[in-house]
């Protein structure tokens, strides 16, 4: 495997003294030996677990004595370069060193959806509407509207429509139960209502009844007693004159 870049990678050919003499490719983690040769650190490496001597002058080499290039790094980092998915329409391109940054918010990235089970790999910016989609996707919206948050499982039995007709029909049975109660409520109040009304119209004329006896009874034992009479003459018998 190569352990430089790619010379497609770059917008335009870049220079040749940025190139790796291992690996033809461009400089990556660049790093020089003491005989002024440089090469990207990975093939280097590599080429010193084979043999300890330099690649193009065959001079001996020792580890510790390879310097890491950061100025030609940076140098090479500034190198315009086009997205890794140009081939599938991004026109996009970007200094080397913000490549990934780029990547990262690429719309044509390929992404795995992230609903478990679900295989499929789909475009960054198409990922939202196939999540809306996806039959793996552990919670999604009714798509007909209702407001419902179904799990896989409840999409396959959901009716929306059913369900809020059977929902609207208990509520007109319970609304109905409820009128129908409180229509047996208002009669038996009715009813409650007319019995003590008769019960306080007896009372009154039963008050009334006595009142009258009350104040009657006083004026008849008056009008039974003569004038000037008292109780015990009455009862005395009258003297008869004898001849």
């Amino acid at each position: 495997m190569s352990g430089g870049y790619d010379l497609n990678l770059f917008a335009s050919p870049p220079d040749c003294s940025f190139l790796c003499s291992v690996c033809h490719g461009v400089l990556k983690r660049p790093v020089r030996l003491p005989c002024s040769h440089i090469f990207c650190k990975k093939c280097i490496l590599r080429w010193l677990a084979r043999q300890k001597t330099c690649p193009c002058c065959r001079k001996e080499v020792k580890r510790k004595k390879m310097v890491h290039v950061n100025k030609l790094r940076r140098t090479i980092g500034r190198l315009e370069v086009k997205c890794k998915n140009a081939e599938a329409g991004c026109l996009v391109t970007c200094p080397l060193a913000h490549r990934r940054g780029h990547q990262d918010s690429c719309p044509f990235e390929l992404m795995a959806c992230p609903n478990e089970g679900c295989p499929a790999r789909v475009l960054r910016g198409a990922l939202a509407e196939h999540r809306q989609h996806c039959q793996h996707g552990a919670q999604q919206h009714c798509p007909l509207g209702c407001g419902a948050t179904l799990g896989p499982v409840e999409r396959a039995h959901h009716n929306c429509y059913q369900e809020l007709r059977e929902a609207w029909s208990q509520r007109q049975e319970r609304s109905r139960s409820l009128v129908l109660g409180l229509l047996r409520g208002v009669r038996k109040v009715h009813h409650a209502t007319n019995f003590i009304r008769r019960q306080l119209a007896q009372l009154r004329d039963f008050l009334r009844e006595d009142d009258a006896l009350i104040v009657g009874t006083p004026q008849e034992e008056t009008e039974a007693t003569p004038e000037g009479s008292t109780g015990a003459e009455v009862g005395e018998p009258r003297a008869v004159p004898c001849n």
